[in-house]
């Protein structure tokens, strides 16, 4: 069973840092993408950053330029620095990781299945 576990959350002032961390235990051999995605109050879930087996990263546009997603080399930790923080950015903040798997749930898949697995999450909140 794959186990995400987060770190970080808080509350802080508008303008304010903070750093999620997001480490997992499993030994995936195939890694696709670790990041995170948010729900705030009343909204519905969304993706916030991402970054890929090779590297690559994805933000949503509210927070290009202030948050920023880092991987660790053996891919099994995500970071994400979060400065200059706004109301707007509270919620609470869920890891993901997707795995490409052969096996999964007693099925054998030869073309390799994409399992998503989620952290319980971590509440950030970001006062006026």
């Amino acid at each position: 069973q794959v186990q995400l576990v987060e770190s970080g959350g808080g509350s802080v002032q508008t303008g304010e840092s903070l750093r999620l961390s997001c480490t997992t235990s499993d030994n995936a051999v195939i890694m696709k993408s670790m990041g995170w995605y948010r729900q705030g109050p009343g909204k519905q879930r969304e993706v916030v950053a991402l970054i890929d087996s090779d590297g690559t990263t994805n933000y949503t546009d509210s927070v290009k330029g202030r948050f920023t997603i880092s991987g660790g080399n053996d891919k099994k930790t995500v970071h994400l620095q979060m400065n200059s923080l706004k109301p707007e950015d509270t919620g609470v903040y869920y890891c993901y990781r997707v795995l490409l798997l052969t096996y999964y749930r007693g099925t054998y898949y030869p073309q390799g299945k994409d399992v998503t697995y989620w952290g319980q999450g971590t509440q950030v909140t970001v006062s006026s």
